[in-house]
């Protein structure tokens, strides 16, 4: 592969034809089924390239953006490949969000139309009010009541128009469509990939490393407005012409159990792809399926890095494996990752083949093995920008090399082992902390769902960890027995100095812990005079 790696492809390419074409073979084939039917391979062209159409017809022009708020189901993906093919940049976004986050994604993006769900249009009109910046058209699917005159029905959209003839004459490095990061830091950022980017994914992750193949069934937990989701659940079984089951609920473990037992499309899915939460919850539920139930012969996980006896445990159950790694919004998707032939749990892997990977100390120099640094990833898939943010772009994205943010041990066997993000790791008493290496030892109490660290000022001002702990249902344990139970794991300076109990700890709609949401509720408290 060139270190130009858009090279490889032709110099016109949109990769929604790109897809259409490599399954105009598959035509009957069942390419997504979710709760209210199917949609084959046929029926997906027909219905991106009359979306594409309409686009057009509203006078949408080429990188125009259109936000997409919908629920996982199968007018998402003719929604987000209708916009590639006309060349209009969709942008999606989580469905959990507030209407004043919905405001500042209309802003931002200034998207000049709307896929929403139904559900969902009450918090999208209060967030247009919010708005200064005005929508051409709001096209809602599966809507729950009568729309207005400004609203149409994503049916009456798709069908009022014939299929665009052909895709917009975009290139591989033209902007393609943006996620916003998923907020584990902060504000969320409008991160920008280009056409060649889930290429790339697909070719290098999806068929290299997963080895995708057409009679796969796909099941994604992570939704498809996130990086990991996209992949899972569109892009990689699209790659190959398998088929995906999508479900527009909550990842509740019930809800994935009837998945996975084939009860809803009558298919049980092959691959599996959770966080490691989602996986934690699920074998700490009653009603977790016996192996013969499902149909797996592999499990996925990134979001964060996977306890080693989370993986050890699932392993024994099901009897497959989860393959860990790690992928990023800026990234698109996984770039270091354990294989399926080659598993070391309490790691996150080896370099994916196309990505290079370097860690890197304060000083910008390279670290020796067994010491933390700065995680660097070079690869084709990095995204072009964050929009309308230079001084975050020029941090993040650096001479052709990305800084995801984390921190990273590598080990004598090429492997790495996750340390915390940059700006979570804890130096106590000169020494850095993972706040990973303790939340995932905590975790291995058999009363202990998860748990979350974070450093405190002493009354000296000096850093020490605090541990916010949430029990499993029914889990029977007090901070004198955790207390005990860490100390015989893990080194006296990385022990909790303060330990408390929690029902649930702050997350993104992916599941990522936000430690700085514990640390902002933690100042808040110290001022107001609470220790």
């Amino acid at each position: 592969m060139s270190e130009d790696d858009s090279r490889a492809l032709p110099e016109r390419f949109n990769f929604a034809e790109h897809l259409l074409a490599t399954n105009a073979q598959r035509g009957d084939r069942i390419a997504f089924i979710d709760d209210t039917g199917t949609l084959s391979y046929g029926e997906l062209e027909q219905r991106v390239r009359r979306v594409a159409a309409g686009l057009l017809a509203l006078g949408l022009k080429r990188e125009e953006r259109v936000l997409l708020a919908m629920h996982d189901g199968r007018d998402w993906p003719v929604a987000f490949l209708g916009a590639l093919y006309a060349g209009v940049v969709p942008v999606a976004v989580n469905t959990l969000l507030t209407a004043d986050d919905y405001a500042y994604m209309l802003e931002h993006s200034r998207a000049q139309a709307l896929f929403v769900s139904g559900a969902l249009v009450p918090v999208l009109n209060m967030a247009m009010v919010k708005s200064d910046h005005e929508v051409q058209k709001i096209i809602v699917a599966q809507p729950l009541q009568p729309l207005p005159p400004a609203h149409v029905d994503f049916e009456a959209f798709v069908q009022q128009n014939a299929p665009a003839p052909r895709a917009a004459r975009t290139g591989p490095d033209d902007p393609a469509f943006w996620l916003y990061s998923s907020g584990s830091t902060g504000r969320p950022k409008g991160t920008v990939h280009a056409h060649a980017n889930p290429y790339w994914t697909i070719e290098l992750y999806g068929k290299a490393v997963l080895g995708l193949r057409a009679d796969d069934v796909c099941f994604s937990a992570a939704k498809l407005f996130f990086a990991y989701g996209l992949g899972n659940a569109l892009t990689f079984p699209l790659g190959v012409g398998a088929c995906v089951l999508l479900a527009a609920e909550r990842p509740t473990p019930e809800a994935m159990f009837r998945r996975l037992r084939g009860e809803v499309g009558g298919v049980r899915p092959t691959l599996f792809f959770c966080a490691p939460t989602g996986y934690a919850n699920m074998l700490a539920h009653p009603a977790l399926p016996r192996r013969d139930e499902v149909a797996l012969r592999l499990a996925s996980s990134a979001g964060e890095a996977l306890p080693a006896d989370l993986g050890e445990r699932f392993k024994r159950h099901f009897g497959v494996d989860i393959v860990d790694g790690i992928g990023s919004t800026e990234m698109l998707h996984i770039f270091l990752s354990n294989r399926p032939e080659r598993i070391r749990y309490g790691t996150t892997g080896w370099p994916v083949d196309g990505y290079r990977v370097e860690l890197r100390g304060d000083d910008g120099g390279a670290v020796p093995d067994g010491e933390p640094g700065d995680l660097y990833v070079h690869g084709p898939s990095s995204a072009l920008m964050y929009w309308g943010n230079r001084a975050k772009s020029r941090e993040t994205f650096q001479g052709g090399w990305t800084r995801s943010g984390d921190k990273y041990i590598r080990n004598a066997d090429g492997s790495y082992t996750y340390a915390g993000r940059s700006d979570d790791m804890l130096k106590v008493s000169g020494v850095y902390v993972s706040p990973f290496e303790v939340e995932a030892t905590l975790a291995q109490h058999p009363a202990v769902l998860e748990a979350a660290v974070i450093g405190v000022a002493d009354a000296d001002g000096l850093t020490r960890t605090k541990a916010f702990v949430v029990r499993k249902s029914g889990g029977v344990v007090d901070e004198t027995a955790l207390r005990a139970f860490a100390k015989e794991r893990l080194a006296p300076y990385k022990l909790p100095r303060q330990l408390v109990f929690v029902d649930e700890l702050p997350k993104t709609a992916t599941g990522k812990i936000q430690r700085f949401r514990l640390r902002e509720a933690e100042a808040a408290a110290r001022a107001g005079g609470t220790p």
